[in-house]
């Protein structure tokens, strides 16, 4: 298991879930912390959906602890004639639509490039059920871009 790699996803995925950067990196950073803390978790063959899994908990203990804030968005310069951030946009628009199990789902599985199976171990779901959901969701993402006339 490469940790570079691992410890950039694992912050990617925090930061899509948790609005503050600095709580995303603290977040990262207890993740691994908690993940070396325990030795059984290393070689076991699911380092990875242990990572999640600890990841996805302090997110949720996260928004516990304090009220939820809007995730930033990003402001294209003002003289940008670059297509390709109105459907960032409008991505992002889509995403945050989405129910946050579906957007977790969609960050996990396109962002984290985790397969169909790790994401439904994390889940705690079957595979053949994960998949009809992540086939499910990018259906509603696909007529929701219809629908902004972007595909």
């Amino acid at each position: 298991m490469d940790i570079q790699q691992q410890y950039q996803k694992i912050f990617q995925y925090c930061s899509s879930r948790i609005a503050s950067r600095e709580t995303a990196e603290d977040i990262t950073q207890e993740t691994f912390l908690r993940f070396y803390e325990h030795p059984e978790y290393q070689n076991s063959g699911h380092e990875i959906q242990y990572l999640y899994t600890i990841a996805r908990n302090l997110c949720i203990d996260s928004y516990r602890q304090k009220p939820t804030e809007p995730l930033p968005e990003e402001i294209p310069e003002e003289h940008s004639q670059e297509p390709a951030w109105v459907e960032r946009f409008a991505l992002r628009a889509i995403l945050d639509k989405l129910p946050a199990d579906d957007r977790e789902v969609i960050v996990l599985r396109y962002v984290s490039e985790l397969s169909v199976t790790e994401i439904a171990k994390i889940c705690g779901v079957s595979w053949f059920s994960m998949n009809r959901r992540i086939k499910r969701i990018l259906k509603e993402m696909r007529q929701e871009f219809e629908k902004e006339g972007l595909e």
